[in-house]
C-alpha cells in the first residue's frame, strides 16, 4: 500500500464512515454530550465509553479503521499495562495485548504510554516511558515486534510515513532520536542542551520534525538536511504541538500558561495567545476545517480554537482530567484519566466537530 492513490482513497473512504459511525448512538455505558459555544448548545457532540483503568493516548489507523490506546497503571514495577485495539465507531474493545515482562521476579512489563501509528508499514510504535525505550508491534496480530533502547524517559512518538522515519522524543536528556520505520534502526539523534522535549510533531511533506520543549518555552524544529536543530519561541510551558495543514504555522498545548500559541515558523514568533483552561496538555488539528482542539486538563473539557481569529469557538466536555486528543477525518478522539467508569475505568470520548 505505497501509492499514494491508494492512500488518498483509502482516507477519503474512512472519513466518510467516520461521519458516518460518529451519528451512530454507543452501547452498554456510553453517553453522548452536546458540546456548548458561548453557553448555547454548538453543532459537535461528543460520545464516551468506559476503556480500561490508565489510559494515556490514543492513535487512528486509516489503513485498519482502528483506534490504538495505550494504558498503564501505577508506578514502578507496573505490572499493568495494555496495548489496546478499539472499534471506532462503538468504542468498544476489539483486542488487548499485553507488553512483554521485563522483570520475571517483580512481574514488571514494559509499560506503554506514548502512540503512533504506522499504516506504510502496518505498525503501531509506543514510548516505553519506565524502560527509556521504545516499542513497536503489528497492527496485524498485536505482535511485539521489537524494543529500541537508548530514549531516556520517552515520552511521545510520531511517524513519518513519507519517509519512513519515527520521530521518539527522549524527554530526560534533551534529545530528540529518530529510527527507520523499516529496519528499526537508529537514524539521527538531536541533543538540545538544557532542553526538555515532549510533545512531537511532523510536516508530511518535508519531513521536518518538531518537538515541544517544555521547560525551554520553544519548539525545536528539525529539519532533514540542517546540521542543528533551529529553537523557536512559544508560550509558557508547551507541552504538545501541532502543526496547520500547509505546515506553515505552529500550535501548542502551553500547560503552565493554560492556553495555546499560534506560532508562524518563517518569521519565528507568536502571533497569537488564545486561553483556552487550566493545564492545557494536548493539541490537535483538524484539517478540515482548519480548527484547532485543546485538551484542557483541569476544567476537564476540549477547547475548539478559531486560529485565524484567535478566538474559542466552542468546549466541549469530557470526563475528568482529558490527556490526549487527535483528529482524523473531522471526527476527534480523546482519552481522560477519570476513573470514571463503572469499574473505576478511565474513558475514550468521540466527538464529531461541527463546522
Amino acid at each position: 500500500m505505497t501509492s499514494l492513490t491508494c492512500r488518498i482513497r483509502r482516507t477519503a473512504a474512512v472519513a466518510v464512515a467516520l461521519a458516518a459511525g460518529s451519528a451512530l448512538a454507543l452501547t452498554g455505558n456510553a453517553s453522548a454530550q452536546p458540546g456548548k459555544a458561548n453557553g448555547k448548545a454548538s453543532g459537535s457532540t461528543v460520545e464516551s465509553a468506559p476503556l480500561v483503568k490508565g489510559l494515556y493516548q490514543s492513535a487512528y489507523s486509516e489503513r485498519n479503521n482502528v483506534l490504538w490506546a495505550t494504558s498503564a497503571v501505577g508506578r514502578p514495577p507496573v505490572t499493568t499495562s495494555s496495548l489496546l485495539k478499539v472499534d471506532p465507531s462503538t468504542l468498544k474493545v476489539k483486542a488487548s495485548y499485553t507488553p512483554p515482562v521485563t522483570n520475571a521476579e517483580t512481574g514488571a512489563v514494559e509499560a506503554v504510554y506514548g502512540i503512533a501509528v504506522d499504516d506504510e508499514h502496518n505498525t503501531v510504535w509506543t514510548t516505553n516511558t519506565r524502560d527509556n525505550s521504545v516499542a513497536v508491534y503489528d497492527q496485524r496480530t498485536g505482535k511485539h515486534l521489537a524494543s529500541l533502547p537508548g530514549v531516556n524517559h520517552a515520552r511521545e512518538v510520531v511517524v513519518d510515513a513519507k519517509h519512513n522515519t519515527a520521530w521518539a522524543s527522549s524527554f530526560g536528556d534533551g534529545t530528540v532520536v529518530a529510527f527507520d520505520t523499516r529496519t528499526f534502526k537508529e537514524k539521527k539523534r538531536v541533543t538540545v542542551e538544557g532542553s526538555s522535549p515532549t510533545g512531537l510533531a511532523v510536516n508530511a511533506r518535508t519531513g521536518a520534525a518538531y518537538a515541544a520543549d517544555l521547560n525551554g518555552d520553544r519548539i525545536i524544529e528539525i529539519t532533514r538536511k540542517s546540521e542543528s536543530p533551529r529553537l523557536i519561541p512559544t508560550g509558557d510551558g508547551p507541552i504538545s504541538v501541532a502543526l496547520s495543514q500547509d505546515g506553515r504555522t505552529a500550535y501548542t498545548a502551553d500547560q503552565a500558561a493554560g492556553g495555546l500559541s499560534v506560532v508562524d515558523l518563517k518569521k519565528g514568533t507568536v502571533t497569537k495567545s488564545v486561553p483556552t483552561g487550566a493545564g492545557a496538555l494536548s493539541v490537535a488539528t483538524d484539517r478540515r476545517s482548519g480548527s484547532v482542539l485543546v485538551a484542557n486538563r483541569t476544567p476537564g473539557n476540549i477547547t475548539v480554537v478559531d486560529p485565524v481569529k484567535g478566538t474559542v469557538v466552542e468546549t466541549l466536555a469530557t470526563g475528568a482530567n482529558p490527556n490526549h486528543v487527535q483528529v482524523t477525518g473531522g471526527t476527534a478522539f480523546v482519552v481522560d484519566k477519570s476513573g470514571s467508569g463503572p469499574e473505576g475505568q478511565d474513558q475514550a470520548h468521540r466527538i464529531r466537530i461541527g463546522r
